[in-house]
């Protein structure tokens, strides 16, 4: 492949004991990206114009509050909310759209709402993170086509949150011939599925431990199992370990 590979830390995430590789590969990206934003790129002048242009999504956006680095995030606000506010009026000058009515024919979407929908859809946080992790998935099924001991990795591992499955079932479609994908497809069920029916049972006991009649019970491994079945669903607000 002419583009760069991410096999170590793909092998890395598929080595360590969690319940969504994809999702740990996920997070550290956000981290990296968190960090670069909050630190001292946010005073250079080719970073400001971007992060003036794309902004944040709402996620990133409460995660850099939480940043020690509250001036830093000012700075960003401030900048971006000037561009923002000084285009939109603009806009808000320019021709008035016409009310549509209710019987009206649907027209054009107006300037504003297209400048918002624009502005609402980008995040430099994002930016940062989704090539480099799209490559992580183009470097696990090439690494599926080419390397067996990461094979034997994928099939151990303990599954996948439902939208990461997702990805990898939709994703190998595109990247496998149909004997490879359906070789594929064979492997990441079972994973999926046994990591899924795995937490649910450990759930079910961590409920049932609640019943007065099993206080003396023991935990087994349920004790984090709520943890854990928020990533199996995709949460983003929990981190395992």
């Amino acid at each position: 492949m002419a583009e760069q590979l991410y096999t170590i830390p793909v092998n890395d995430a598929f080595s360590t004991d969690c319940e969504c590789p994809l999702c740990l590969m996920q997070r550290d990206l956000e981290k990296s990206a968190i960090e670069f934003t909050m630190g001292p790129s946010y005073m250079e002048d080719d970073n400001r114009e971007i992060t003036d242009k794309l902004g944040f999504c709402s996620r990133h956006m409460e995660i850099m509050y939480k940043n020690k680095n509250k001036l830093g995030l000012a700075l960003m606000l401030k900048t971006h909310t000037d561009k923002t506010i000084r285009e939109m009026k603009a806009i808000a000058d320019g021709a008035k759209p016409k009310a549509s009515g209710l019987f009206s024919k649907k027209t054009d979407t107006p300037a504003m709402i297209e400048y918002i929908n624009k502005l609402e859809s980008t995040c430099f946080v994002c930016g940062r993170i989704t090539p480099v992790f799209d490559r992580y998935i183009d470097t696990i099924f090439h690494m599926w086509k080419k390397d067996k001991d990461f094979i034997e990795k994928f099939k151990s591992c303990k599954g996948f949150c439902t939208k990461h499955y997702g990805v990898l079932y939709s994703t190998g479609a595109e990247k496998l011939n149909q004997t490879q994908y359906d070789e594929f497809l064979v492997v990441l069920n079972k994973v999926y599925f046994e990591g899924m029916d795995r937490v649910n049972r450990d759930m079910s006991w961590f409920i049932d431990k609640h019943d007065y009649r099993n206080k003396e019970a023991d935990w087994g491994s349920s004790r984090d199992s709520l943890q854990r079945a928020l990533v199996k669903v995709g949460s983003t607000i929990v981190e395992e370990g």
